[in-house]
């Protein structure tokens, strides 16, 4: 990594250094002081609807501009709904419990001591994240109900945006007398600032990438600063030769065209040659009506051509790729065990369905494919902090170690021992 100037780690260090201070007094709020900051912080984003949306147009004309692509223009995008979904979000999280204090195990030894692990704040949290200004917020409400302050770094196609929100919420955090440096943008500096705050090590506790793949591997190559690695969602669809082709055509649809530009829309299409014949016609007719560009294998390309459906030959690359729009790749394979070899090959460990009515199917399909999500009979649009009951998310997880799946308070916090003796002395 290139040599950092000392202005960008100063100003980083400085910035740092009072978002430890506020990790410190958020970390003695407690539940119902925390929940009302967050249902005031969700009040002031609701009266800045027209500045918000104002900055908003600015990064969207920028991005028009510089020749944005469609769908990064929509994960850009702040309406006055969007903006009131995102104000009920952080509703939703002050009314989750909250993971602080929370006793994950304890006991009393032998020799009377008593010993509890319990739920604490991480401390400060840095937030690297493109074009998605929804996660400004998300982050902000998620780190405050778990008593850590956030550092927010994101990309340039949206920082009017992001610039407005987080002074939205810093004066709504003023004005109930709460530290605003508990939520922090670091606002300009380019490169030197980010990779100031990859290497922030001792003042910064935690790192989360959210973004690309390009995004993500610089961040967790570069960092010293430990990293929670959010990666990108190849995401596939496995329609098994037992399966219900209504559920799977409906399950197909949803998953790569509810919302494609998102990291659990999917990305390719599977299906067993037994039932091939049957379902793809009308699969790639819906699909290619709905304005998806299909990659097909050569066994898919032959049922598009008879069907009349446009498409273009299937490469490697394009089985390996996560579109972010309404394109999707698509493969006929004879076995379940091709499925999973695929899904190996090409996933990212993000979420992966199988349709099927065949249990033993089923449950191979869960033991075998690594993923943080693996759905059966189910979209894959539903790996989502919201949908599962969680609340806002920061962000989903594809590693292993501490969290995997979609982040939301617990995920934020660490533990601490709290040992309680009389006297104890070891012997």
């Amino acid at each position: 990594m290139p040599d950092i100037s000392p202005q960008a780690t100063a100003s980083v260090a400085a910035l740092a250094g009072r978002a430890g201070v506020a990790a410190r007094e958020l970390a003695q709020l407690s539940r119902s002081r925390k929940d009302d900051v967050l249902r005031a912080l969700a009040d002031a984003l609701d009266t800045a609807t027209a500045q918000i949306v104002a900055a908003n147009a600015e990064d969207l004309q920028r991005g028009r501009d510089g020749g944005m692509a469609p769908s990064l223009q929509d994960r850009l995008t702040l309406t006055p709904s969007r903006i009131a979904a995102i104000a009920e979000a952080v509703r939703d999280i002050a009314a989750l419990p909250d993971p602080v204090g929370e006793i994950v195990r304890g006991s009393t030894l032998p020799n009377g001591l008593q010993i509890r692990q319990v739920r604490v704040p991480m401390g400060v949290i840095g937030m690297i994240y493109e074009a998605r200004p929804n996660v400004t917020v998300d982050a902000a409400g998620l780190a405050l109900k778990s008593g850590n302050a956030v550092i927010l770094r994101g990309g340039s196609a949206a920082a009017s945006s992001n610039r407005v929100l987080v002074d939205v919420m810093r004066e709504s955090l003023a004005a109930q007398g709460i530290n605003p440096d508990a939520i922090s943008l670091l606002d300009g500096g380019g490169h030197d600032a980010v990779r100031a705050l990859m290497t922030a090590r001792g003042l910064v506790d935690l790192l989360i990438p959210r973004g690309g793949a390009q995004l993500i591997d610089s961040v967790v190559r570069n960092s010293t600063v430990p990293v929670i690695e959010t990666g990108i969602g190849n995401c596939h669809v496995y329609v098994d030769a037992a399966a219900d082709l209504d559920k799977a055509l409906a399950i197909t649809l949803n998953s790569k065209t509810h919302r494609p530009s998102v990291c659990n829309a999917a990305e390719s299409l599977l299906v067993h040659s037994q039932v091939a014949e049957s379902f793809l016609p009308k699969a790639l007719s819906e699909l290619s009506g709905a304005g998806v560009a299909l990659h097909t294998d050569a066994r898919a390309s032959a049922i598009a051509t008879d069907a009349g459906v446009p498409f273009a030959m299937a490469t490697d690359a394009d089985f390996a790729t996560e579109y972010h729009g309404l394109e999707m790749s698509v493969g006929v394979v004879d076995t379940l065990d091709a499925a999973l070899e695929h899904v190996r090959a090409y996933g990212s460990g993000h979420t992966e369905a199988i349709v099927t009515e065949d249990r033993a199917a089923a449950r191979r399909w869960t033991a075998e494919v690594d993923a943080a999500a693996v759905m059966v009979n189910a979209s894959t649009r539903f790996t989502d902090g919201g949908e599962f009951g969680f609340g806002a998310e920061i962000g989903i997880s594809t590693q292993k170690l501490h969290a995997r799946g979609p982040m939301a308070l617990p995920e934020l916090t660490t533990t601490k021992w709290i040992v309680e003796g009389d006297g104890h002395v070891r012997a």
